[in-house]
């Protein structure tokens, strides 16, 4: 039965979630705050997590925190129906976002959906380069002598995006959106920072990279040679 982390600090709140998940056949293990969660999350294993971070701007830093702690999936279910915090929920590393009053089937619905978007990669192939190794369903990354490389989550995301779609070109725009949001389409020197610490890690020489490559004025593509190929490590 699969477990799931429940934060929140209000007790009747928890309470609901608590039976929603009982009726769906998942057991829930619950904690008030986030700083609890992320010592908990070191000791036991759960499935994902569900979350309400509060209405303030803290909230987003909130699930910041949690995300850079986790690849779990996380629902954030709160009261706040604003648009604007929801889109910073979201960007912040939340899968999904619902407002209270909840219903219970729908939650029940969209844990599961976010579950077997999990299911579905765990058996994704390394892929593998002359350089590194890239396991997407565990979100590692390793250089030909084992060693780990440590991506920044939001380096990590941009990784994902272009491997996903690799030997394809991915718009500036497209990657924006996908990364932090269709509010921050045009904001290119995110992607600069951001790509340049990419090559930085995972470019044998980052000045002329071989594997992250841009096409100019339009976006990039994550590029394998013909003497490397995808498949177990």
């Amino acid at each position: 039965m699969d477990l799931v982390l429940i934060v929140d600090g209000d007790w009747t709140t928890r309470r609901s979630t608590i039976a929603a998940l009982r009726y769906g056949g998942f057991e829930s293990d619950t904690v008030a705050s986030v700083k609890e969660a992320v010592r908990r999350l070191r000791r036991r294993r759960y499935a994902g997590i569900i979350v309400d971070p509060g209405e303030d701007q803290a909230a987003a830093a909130k699930l910041v925190e949690l995300r850079t702690r986790t690849d779990l999936p996380i629902i954030v279910v709160t009261y706040t129906d604003d648009r604007r915090h929801t889109i910073r929920c979201l960007d912040a590393g939340a899968d999904d976002y619902m407002v209270r009053p909840v219903d219970p089937e729908e939650l029940l619905a969209r844990l599961r959906a976010v579950l077997r978007r999990v299911v579905a990669h765990e058996d994704e192939p390394p892929v593998v380069t002359d350089d590194f190794s890239i396991a997407l369903a565990d979100r590692r990354i390793a250089r030909r002598d084992g060693t780990e490389v440590q991506l920044s989550p939001i380096e990590w995301q941009l990784v994902e995006t272009l491997v996903r779609r690799a030997g394809h070109l991915v718009t500036r725009e497209e990657l924006l959106a996908s990364v932090w949001g269709p509010q921050s389409v045009g904001k290119t020197q995110y992607l600069r920072v951001h790509m340049a610490s990419i090559r930085q890690k995972l470019e044998p020489d980052h000045a002329h990279p071989r594997y992250f490559v841009t096409a100019p004025g339009l976006g990039l593509r994550f590029q394998i040679e013909r003497n490397a190929q995808a498949g177990s490590a």
